[in-house]
């Protein structure tokens, strides 16, 4: 981390997701896909989504050539509190797979990185990655980029907020996004277009599904 942290020039935005149908949705989709769905299964496929149409968010930087090379697959890593420390098993291809396999993969490895029994294989391949403290009670924060890979989602608690909606005020559950991004291989356009593309999708949960 300390080498990426110095050698990319990192740019950092963010925005807020009103995800209020998405939390909502979530039980009775457990039930009805027989197995249970996280706020970070929903993340992991949006955030695999947006970046098949924002391919350049899972490119990095051949140092041999030197030029910019996109990945042939999107491998969504997550980094896991275990009591040997902090690990970060790899999700492969998670644009190809539904919610309910995101799911259970999820599952399995977070069981995995808990009790030590994670492969070099499934910690490996990562080309984006995902960093959720939301379930520690932080607001917001900013990752830091894999040395691999040169983007990486924040993603902060749900906060239960009073918003204008339809003409009057109500009270939405906001869940705070900040991306990272080495400039050197996208600009703040394209990422800015990428995240909005992944708040669409927590807003619209359904096309998750």
């Amino acid at each position: 981390m300390l080498k990426s942290k110095l050698t990319k020039p990192c740019f950092y935005i963010e925005a807020k997701a009103d995800v209020t149908e998405l939390m909502a949705l979530r039980p009775g989709l457990s039930k009805s896909l027989g197995t249970k769905i996280t706020s970070n299964a929903f993340l992991i496929r949006a955030l695999a989504l947006a970046a098949k149409k924002y391919p350049i968010m899972v490119a990095s930087i051949e140092h041999q050539v030197p030029r910019i090379k996109i990945a042939d697959t999107i491998n969504v890593a997550f980094p896991v509190h275990a009591p040997q420390g902090l690990v970060v098993p790899v999700i492969r291809d998670a644009d190809r797979k539904t919610l309910a396999e995101v799911a259970q993969l999820e599952k399995l490895l977070t069981e995995k990185a808990r009790s030590n029994r994670l492969t070099f294989e499934e910690m490996q391949g990562q080309t984006i990655g995902l960093s959720n403290l939301g379930v520690y009670g932080i607001d917001s924060f900013l990752a830091i980029p894999a040395l691999v890979a040169s983007t990486i989602l924040g993603v902060g608690n749900v906060i239960r907020t009073v918003v204008p909606r339809n003409s009057q005020m109500s009270v939405r559950k906001m869940m705070s996004l900040s991306l990272a991004v080495d400039r050197i291989v996208s600009d703040e356009v394209y990422a800015a277009q990428f995240l909005n593309l992944i708040i669409e999708q927590l807003q619209n949960p359904q096309q998750l599904v």
